[in-house]
């Protein structure tokens, strides 16, 4: 149980402080009024460090016991994750297509603040609207499997 109680530990907490990581990157591009080659470097760094820490614990502890205590409140945590990693590949379409269209057009390198992203390309809207809605279900199914396994884990390691 010791053992146990040490690696669901060390996955709290990692999954814990991947947020801040996320708050951070996301602040990054928020407050940039164009977003540079540097800025989107800086705010990929932040992200790819959540994820990693999100990701980290569940591939090395959570996946494998997945099955060994699959009860109807584990199910939920699950299928919340699972959730929020199908939002962030939704976002990932978008992402993708806006990237290789700013590359384009020169935009990180030589930003230009008069040019409307959407006449870079004519399925732009479309694409920073899946950008928008996989990083918005993410961040929500991300809390919802957060809120969930926090529960799980105070649940089942009372803290006395």
């Amino acid at each position: 149980m010791t053992n146990e109680f040490l690696w669901a530990t060390v996955a709290v907490v990692c999954v814990t402080a991947s947020f801040p990581f996320y708050l951070y990157g996301a602040k990054i591009v928020l407050d940039a009024e164009t977003v540079t080659w540097t800025v989107l470097t800086r705010h990929l760094r932040y992200i790819v460090t959540g994820l990693l820490l999100t990701g980290g614990p569940v591939v090395l502890w959570m996946a494998p016991r997945m099955f060994d205590e699959l009860t109807g409140f584990a199910a939920m945590h699950i299928v919340a994750g699972l959730q929020a990693y199908a939002f962030l590949l939704f976002a990932l379409t978008g992402i993708v297509r806006i990237f290789q269209a700013k590359r384009q057009h020169n935009l990180y390198h030589e930003p230009d603040p008069t040019v409307d992203l959407d006449d870079l390309h004519e399925n732009m809207s479309a694409w920073r609207f899946r950008l928008r809605v996989g990083v918005a279900g993410y961040v929500c199914c991300w809390l919802l499997a957060y809120a969930l396994g926090m529960a799980r884990y105070l649940l089942r390691y009372p803290l006395s």
